[in-house]
């Protein structure tokens, strides 16, 4: 089982990436999908559920700080499973820019954005992933995942 935790802004192409790759394979479990109040406690819930039941779970959500995929992963490992952590790079300009042709519920405030943007941080292994990708929106919706690159402190 597997446990994927997606990492980015808002409207960089993560629940296009679930559908396209995960769809079939993975529940999702998504903050978005839930009502307003308990969000927390629900996607908690959810994830005991769907790993209770052998499920291999898609976590989509920005998960900006390592504080937020902490508690993921620590609830995660006691299941035993593979903990894969996908970055969507992207720049702010643009996700305002993507974010712009949503349309209803899909619409972000663009202080939402912003405010993700101050938090984010590049996840790292030593949080307790298996695996990490990055992953890069292009035209049309296609897709480029490359193997995390470990950086070195001297910049090499």
């Amino acid at each position: 089982m597997e446990v994927i935790i997606f990492i980015g802004l808002q409207a960089t192409g993560k629940s296009t990436f679930y559908r396209h790759y995960f769809s079939t394979t993975h529940e999702l479990i998504s903050k978005d999908l839930m009502p307003r109040k308990g969000k927390e406690s629900r996607q908690v819930q959810a994830i005991d559920i769907a790993l209770s039941a052998n499920k291999s779970i898609v976590i989509d959500n920005t998960n900006p700080r390592a504080i937020d995929r902490s508690n993921i992963i620590n609830q995660s490992r006691n299941y035993q499973v593979k903990i894969i952590g996908y970055y969507f790079a992207s720049k702010v300009s643009e996700s305002l820019e993507r974010n712009s042709t949503r349309t209803g519920k899909a619409l972000v405030p663009d202080v939402g954005i912003f405010a993700t943007a101050k938090l984010l941080v590049k996840p790292e292994y030593s949080e307790g992933f298996d695996e990490l990708f990055y992953v890069q929106i292009g035209t049309a919706a296609e897709f480029t995942i490359t193997p995390w690159r470990i950086e070195s402190t001297d910049g090499t």
